[in-house]
């Protein structure tokens, strides 16, 4: 039978998303202890960089600009930045939260590291979460300071997890070598890594080494701290790498605090300067070529390039064929940096 040309025609109605039935889940019930890994991860860092953003505006006297945004695919991100203030002239926290569709190319790739992952599904919810950090202060005695943590989840179509991993590090660069300020530095991150694994900094400790190293220039970013990466279930199970990760989160504003009032109002002059901005020019030439977080944010549909490029210094200079004196403190920084130091 024909149906009549009155009749109503049922509207389509498509199935809420990942992201909607997790804001509804926030609304409804809010987050706790028994909350999906996600939100929980989620809720944990915004707390922080609201701590920490309170924290450096005391060091400051400035005031960050908060930028909130929202991803049409689901997620959102606050990116906040100081720009030209007393201590620092570059200071950006940003919280980003991102839902999305894995294509089978990007599962293939991530089973290197994940079997769990399915290699027969063509596509592949995924939330990711992170905190990241970046401080470039005005005086070249006071050293520049990078974090991240984050944490990666895929899901299936009802929005339960899947495979999982936790990711993150700090690390500090300073243009002056000050041997006491990488040692509370190494030794804050170090207490935080023992309280769940001794074995944690030393092996973290050797890949941030690693990782933070720029082939083409021979030598290291910094002075080091601690990076990991793809940490599951087979590194501990879940809750207590979310502990791992809180914990060492925790423990920057006490790594890093206490050098930067050290150092802020120190005396320098116009050669310290120029040295500042020539290891800035470095810094830039590894988060441009080399650093993976930076690639994968710019390759990333929707992706917010201000909040990715917080990260770069305001001022850097390249200066053709520079060579620090030989025995001079810019030749002593640099010895350190094309040799890593264990520094406790």
């Amino acid at each position: 039978m024909l149906s009549s040309p009155l009749q109503p025609v049922p509207e389509r109605t498509e199935s809420p998303s990942i992201a909607d039935l997790d804001s509804r889940r926030k609304r409804e019930s809010g987050v706790s202890s028994t909350s999906p890994m996600r939100l929980r991860m989620e809720a944990f860092i915004k707390e922080q960089q609201e701590l920490i953003v309170r924290e450096l505006e005391k060091v400051d006297g400035g005031k960050f600009r908060k930028d909130t945004w929202t991803r049409p695919a689901g997620g959102d991100g606050v990116s906040c930045v100081l720009q030209d203030g007393k201590v620092f002239e570059k200071a950006g926290v940003n919280t980003s939260v991102v839902y999305g569709t894995l294509p089978r190319a990007a599962i293939a790739k991530m089973r290197v590291n994940h079997k769990a992952l399915d290699p027969d599904i063509d596509s592949l919810e995924f939330f990711a979460a992170g905190l990241s950090l970046v401080l470039h202060p005005q005086n070249p005695m006071a050293p520049t300071v990078h974090l991240n943590y984050r944490y990666f989840e895929t899901m299936d179509k009802n929005g339960d997890g899947k495979a999982w991993w936790f990711g993150g590090g700090t690390d500090l660069t300073p243009s002056y070598l000050f041997e006491e300020d990488a040692i509370h530095f190494h030794r804050t991150i170090k207490d935080a890594c023992d309280k769940h694994d001794r074995d944690y900094y030393p092996r973290f400790k050797a890949w941030c080494d690693k990782y933070f190293f720029i082939p083409h220039r021979g030598e290291s970013r910094g002075v080091g701290g601690i990076f990991f990466d793809d940490l599951d279930e087979e590194a501990k199970d879940q809750e207590e790498l979310f502990s791992f990760v809180q914990h060492c989160l925790e423990a920057f504003l006490p790594s890093y605090i206490p050098i930067i009032e050290k150092r802020k109002d120190m005396a320098f002059g116009p050669c310290e300067k120029e040295w500042q901005q020539v290891r800035r020019g470095r810094y830039v030439e590894f988060n441009l070529v080399h650093d993976r977080g930076t690639s994968f944010g710019l390759a990333t549909p929707g992706a917010r390039v201000e909040s990715i490029l917080m990260s770069l210094p305001l001022t850097a200079r390249w200066v053709y064929m520079h060579e620090p004196e030989k025995g001079s403190k810019e030749d002593r920084i640099l010895g350190v940096l094309k040799n890593p130091a264990a520094w406790i």
